[in-house]
């Protein structure tokens, strides 16, 4: 039968191709339906292609687990198409970092370089440490973080969820069981290359809820550090805010508070969350200023970030208008002094924005720290000359209500001998001359000139 077909086929082939073109017509709509089906299964937000790289890596995962003693063994090499593209390659040459020691600390700089800090912090008496302690809200809520976000949100949607247990957003079943093994790997990650699927993180219109599955607050310090990374470079400015006050702010101020020290990478992600200056200031010094709870511990430590690494002059100004015009902290003050002493080119507004935060206390009944005496130090030796007359007697009143017996003579000092804005600087020259004095230039007169002999005399 089936030699008598094959003949048929060979001397009528039409109806044959036909058969066949209508099977594989079939096909193709029978894998269309099951595509479909597949859409099904994902949430809104996530794309097709993500899911698959995912679940590939997840399955490896789960492969694995059993056998791997060390949990940086886990979605290693994991990729689709063994060829690779060179930009591929640079990225996992990027991620195949070494690591950071778990015992390597850092309180303010390098540990080597760590005995300015102490020595900053040994310098501040215990009367002065009291005195900014009288700054700081005593009201203050804890550091919100980014699982009160969204906990909030869910129960705001569905009362009915329990207290107890931690709420789930509402996402494809499939991919909460995947970020929640990421998150697993996570809280013990070391070194090596981060998985696919947090990668595409950045990616997701609800990339908040994502994240939250992951668990941030149990991720190590090195895996902090490749989240900054990955997040400061994918993200907009107003979503890498958001991860830097809700995920990186509150983790570093939880380790100062634990350790007395920060953990050398969780130091490193705050110098790589200045890739975006800009999300550093409203994400991070900002809300820590607000907060009314920094200490001079945690100030030193953000304070070295701000003192060792470049910064764009135009949001530094902005940093200094706004730590100028928001409720004081006894800290604030040491930031504003090391924005300054960076020397920028401020505008005139911010220079009068600041002569008003330091006017604001003329009326303060208590005894101000010893590092706002030198924040106002450091404000007139850096602008003296772009003072204006007025702000300079304002200043000068201030002085007589709030003194200190080393720095206020000081300042005293600066703003006697120097000119005010608008001046020249010849305008100051010269009166250091009496008034009577003339300064006529000396001219020569060339008929008389004394002869002077020649060797032939």
């Amino acid at each position: 039968m089936g030699k008598k077909r094959q003949r048929e086929r060979h001397q009528n082939p039409e109806p044959f191709l036909a058969e066949e073109n209508g099977s594989v017509a079939s096909k193709k709509q029978t894998k269309s339906k099951q595509h479909q089906m597949e859409e099904k299964l994902i949430s809104s937000g996530m794309s097709s292609k993500i899911l698959k790289e995912a679940l590939a890596q997840q399955r490896e995962v789960e492969d694995e687990a059993n056998r791997a003693q060390n949990p940086n063994n886990s979605l290693l090499n994991v990729t689709e198409d063994p060829r690779k593209d060179e930009a591929a390659e640079e990225e996992e040459d990027i991620d195949d970092f070494g690591g950071f020691s778990e015992t390597q600390s850092r309180f303010g700089g390098y540990e080597e370089n760590d005995e300015h800090d102490e020595k900053l912090l040994n310098e501040i008496d215990e009367d002065d440490e009291n005195l900014l302690e009288a700054f700081l809200s005593k009201s203050a809520g804890p550091q919100r973080t980014l699982a009160d976000l969204i906990v909030a949100r869910i129960k705001e949607k569905d009362s009915d969820v329990s207290s107890d247990a931690r709420p789930l957003p509402k996402l494809d079943t499939s991919l909460i069981e995947l970020y929640k093994g990421v998150g697993k790997f996570l809280s013990k990650y070391t070194a090596g290359k981060v998985p696919k699927p947090f990668k595409h993180i950045p990616s997701v219109p609800r990339w908040e809820d994502v994240l939250y599955l992951t668990e941030p607050e149990n991720w190590s310090p090195n895996a902090m550090y490749q989240a900054t990374r990955i997040f400061a470079s994918n993200l907009g400015k107003q979503k890498v805010e958001r991860f830097y006050k809700l995920v990186l702010l509150p983790r570093v101020r939880e380790d100062i508070r634990k350790h007395k020290r920060l953990h050398f990478a969780l130091y490193q992600s705050l110098k790589k969350s200045l890739y975006k200056p800009a999300a550093f200031f409203l994400g991070i010094l900002l809300p820590l200023c607000e907060s009314g709870t920094c200490n001079l511990r945690e100030a030193v430590i953000f304070g070295s970030i701000i003192e060792k690494v470049s910064i764009p002059p135009l949001h530094s100004s902005v940093a200094l208008m706004k730590l100028a015009e928001m409720k004081y902290c006894g800290t604030t003050s040491y930031f504003i002094k090391l924005l300054l002493d960076k020397k920028y080119a401020l505008p005139y507004r911010v220079l009068d924005a600041l002569v008003a935060h330091f006017m604001r206390f003329l009326e303060e009944t208590r005894l101000m720290p010893v590092i706002w005496h030198q924040s106002l130090l450091t404000f007139v030796q850096r602008y003296k000359n772009e003072l204006q007359k007025e702000d300079k007697d304002n200043l000068r009143i201030l002085l007589e209500k709030q003194k200190h017996y080393l720095v206020t003579p000081e300042i005293r000092r600066e703003l006697d001998h120097s000119r005010n804005r608008g001046e020249k600087e010849d305008d100051l020259m010269s009166i250091a001359y009496p008034v009577g004095v003339i300064n006529k230039p000396f001219e020569e007169d060339l008929s008389d000139i004394p002869e002077v002999p020649m060797e032939d005399d």
